[in-house]
């Protein structure tokens, strides 16, 4: 277990910095639209989702209406079914630590696990698991930051919420620099831009997710054939 430890907490230190700036920036933004404190930590602790979280401080100072609520919620965190049937195998093979892990996945904790080349002496398991906590972590302690920040200083917080898409494109890269076969985030690229293009930007992201995992689909007999996956 210490040895997965070691192996994993460096793996998440990228994540570390983005995640106590991004959680900082929902804690200030959502304290200075009148959310409560305890609220904003409660949904660092048990929401845990970045695009959702953010998405939500004007669904809950809004009218309730929670047929659309559920309906948004349902089409921001659709991505996850996909990332699930991806950990499917390996996560179905731990122990207890399966439930909170699968509850801790977020884009970046899928992204690390993913593309990870773990030491055949390491468990695999633990890895997942320290990750997921240590990210789920790094989300609480900016959350609360942000909540005390918040509370003292004022803020203009117009444009605190392109910190998201900051974070994602930061993953990008370090994924690009960190292999030499990019045929998957071309893929990724060109099927997100098509179907923005077909579907226009509030319905774009599930075509684009079916687009890319079919299309990765179809590649990966060609790469096996060639011999490029083991």
């Amino acid at each position: 277990m210490k040895e997965a430890f070691k192996f994993a907490f460096p793996k998440t230190v990228p994540i570390f910095a983005g995640y106590l700036f991004l959680g900082l920036s929902f804690g200030i933004l959502a304290v200075s639209q009148g959310l409560s404190p305890s609220l904003t930590i409660f949904m660092s602790f048990l929401v845990y989702s970045g695009a959702m979280q953010f998405a939500a401080v004007p669904l809950l100072i809004g009218p309730f209406d929670p047929i659309t609520h559920f309906f948004l919620t349902l089409i921001i965190s659709a991505r996850h079914v996909f990332y699930g049937i991806t950990m499917l195998k390996p996560y179905s093979q731990m122990d207890w630590k399966k439930y909170y892990t699968i509850f801790a996945m977020t884009d970046e904790t899928f992204s690390l696990n993913v593309a990870l080349d773990i030491p055949a002496h390491i468990r695999q398991d633990w890895v997942f698991f320290h990750i997921s906590w240590l990210n789920h972590l790094y989300w609480i302690l900016g959350g609360v930051l942000g909540v005390v920040l918040g509370a003292m200083i004022p803020f203009d917080t117009t444009g605190i919420d392109f910190v998201l898409t900051a974070l994602f494109l930061s993953i990008f890269v370090d994924q690009w620099l960190s292999t030499d076969d990019h045929t998957p985030a071309i893929i990724g690229l060109l099927s997100t831009f098509a179907m923005l293009l077909l579907f226009g930007k509030q319905h774009f992201m599930i075509p684009s997710m079916l687009l890319i995992i079919m299309t990765l689909l179809a590649q990966r007999p060609k790469d096996q054939k060639g011999g490029d996956i083991q």
